[in-house]
């Protein structure tokens, strides 16, 4: 069964210090277009997750989310280089204040704990963000969780292909269906134009040779003859529903064969000359349009 490049799979790593959370989206995309949106992976780590990624889901654009929440007894982390450069520059800022430096000049110890304790204060100074969230010791769980979410993306997607499938195989089969209704008027259609070039000849008032008309006759009617048309479109249709129940990801290869079905049936339209057959051009033209759009999210 097909799988759609639209998906979305979420699963949690319990670790010592708190929860992880990961997050795939995937949309569709001609090539596999992996996005790392986190800077809780290392690096090392974060090579082997695309790799997980490239080989699962195929295709498509691909957006990794990891999202950490500590646990209630995980301590924070003080980042001494920014307490040093804010208390530099606070303490900078304080002594050019001629006015304040004389105010308080003998009291430059309290001064100091005071300028700490509102330094301590800032969020990014103490900021558990900062820890080593994913370390070799806890990897396995990591991985574990990641493997789940991409595993809950298939599922999606293919619970999501089921749907397209169904949708391009009728309509495909609703193409074969009219191509039938064309067949049913080729008859029609050739008598009709017989008739009319008989019509433009008596109008004109001029005696021919029979044998002569009817050779000119058959050599216009094979200049609109879509017989070949026909044959081929059926073809590609039956190409196209043997592939989407064969490969496992038939999704450009589909492109391929739509493209094959839309010169056929522009070929028909052009060569039609009967009202009848027109309209039915058009409404497969409809439904092959439909079938292109669905086929565009067929990993």
């Amino acid at each position: 069964m097909i799988k759609s490049m639209t998906g979305y799979g979420k699963a949690e790593a319990i670790l010592e210090t708190g929860k992880l959370t990961i997050e795939i989206k995937t949309l569709n995309g001609k090539n596999s277009d992996a996005n790392i949106k986190t800077q809780l992976l290392p690096k090392d780590k974060e090579l082997v997750v695309r790799q997980m990624i490239a080989e699962s889901l195929v295709r498509g654009s691909i957006d990794f989310f990891m999202t950490w929440e500590p646990g209630a007894g995980s301590a924070k982390q003080v980042n001494p280089v920014l307490v040093k450069e804010y208390f530099g520059q606070m303490k900078e800022i304080r002594n050019n204040l001629t006015s304040y430096r004389a105010a308080n000049f003998g009291d430059q110890a309290r001064m100091d704990n005071e300028l700490l304790t509102s330094i301590m204060r800032f969020p990014d100074v103490m900021d558990n963000s900062r820890q080593d969230v994913v370390t070799e010791e806890n990897w396995p769980v990591v991985e574990k969780a990641v493997k789940e979410a991409i595993q809950a993306v298939n599922d999606y997607r293919s619970k999501e292909g089921e749907a397209l499938y169904k949708d391009v195989t009728s309509r495909v089969r609703g193409i074969m269906e009219l191509e039938d209704e064309v067949e049913k008027l080729e008859p029609e259609r050739v008598s009709s134009v017989r008739e009319r070039l008989q019509r433009s000849l008596a109008d004109l008032e001029q005696k021919v040779d029979p044998s002569r008309f009817e050779q000119e006759m058959i050599f216009y009617l094979e200049k609109l003859d879509i017989n070949e048309e026909k044959v081929r479109l059926r073809q590609h249709c039956r190409y196209f529903l043997d592939t989407i129940d064969s490969e496992p990801y038939p999704g450009k290869k589909l492109g391929f064969i739509i493209q094959e079905m839309g010169r056929e049936i522009n070929t028909t339209g052009s060569k039609a000359n009967h009202a009848g057959i027109q309209r039915l051009v058009v409404r497969m033209k409809d439904e092959l349009e439909k079938v292109r759009e669905q086929s565009m999210n067929i990993l």
